[in-house]
């Protein structure tokens, strides 16, 4: 099953939420709202009951950097709070230190490293296994928080 039906089952079955960023009626970002929380073992044992932003992305590359991130970001903690959630978290690969940094600002505070675990399929057919060094960030909400 491609990353796509496995977002639209957890959808469908009201385990997360997809959110999709618009543009003169172009899809230009997305990501998933995973009300059971991030997959990864060590993120389970220590924040479970957190909810978890998911595959955050915006493109083409060139729509970077123009709040469309911050946004959906933004559109997550909103239902979440909704939900009655008093936490929101987020996956960075170690090696992003801009989307660290973008984090940061937004009030996310690193709470757990763990290894983000995937895999693909090349053209011939073959699964490759990847597990990405990440942490966990974790953002509190407050009664005066945005």
């Amino acid at each position: 099953m491609s990353s796509h039906a496995r977002r639209h089952a957890r959808q469908q079955a009201g385990a997360s939420t997809f959110l999709v960023a618009w543009r003169d009626g172009q899809p230009v970002g997305s990501c998933e709202v995973r009300w059971d929380g991030c997959a990864a073992p060590e993120v389970q044992a220590a924040h479970g009951d957190c909810p978890e932003i998911n595959g955050l992305g915006v493109w083409p590359q060139s729509f970077r950097s123009q709040g469309i991130g911050t946004a959906l970001i933004r559109a997550a903690e909103e239902l979440a709070r909704k939900r009655g959630g008093k936490r929101i978290g987020l996956g960075v690969d170690e090696n992003n230190l801009r989307a660290a940094a973008l984090y940061s600002r937004l009030g996310y505070h690193p709470a757990a490293p763990y290894l983000d675990r995937w895999s693909y399929q090349d053209v011939e057919g073959v699964t490759h296994q990847v597990a990405d060094a990440c942490t966990f960030m974790i953002k509190e909400f407050h009664l005066d928080s945005s």
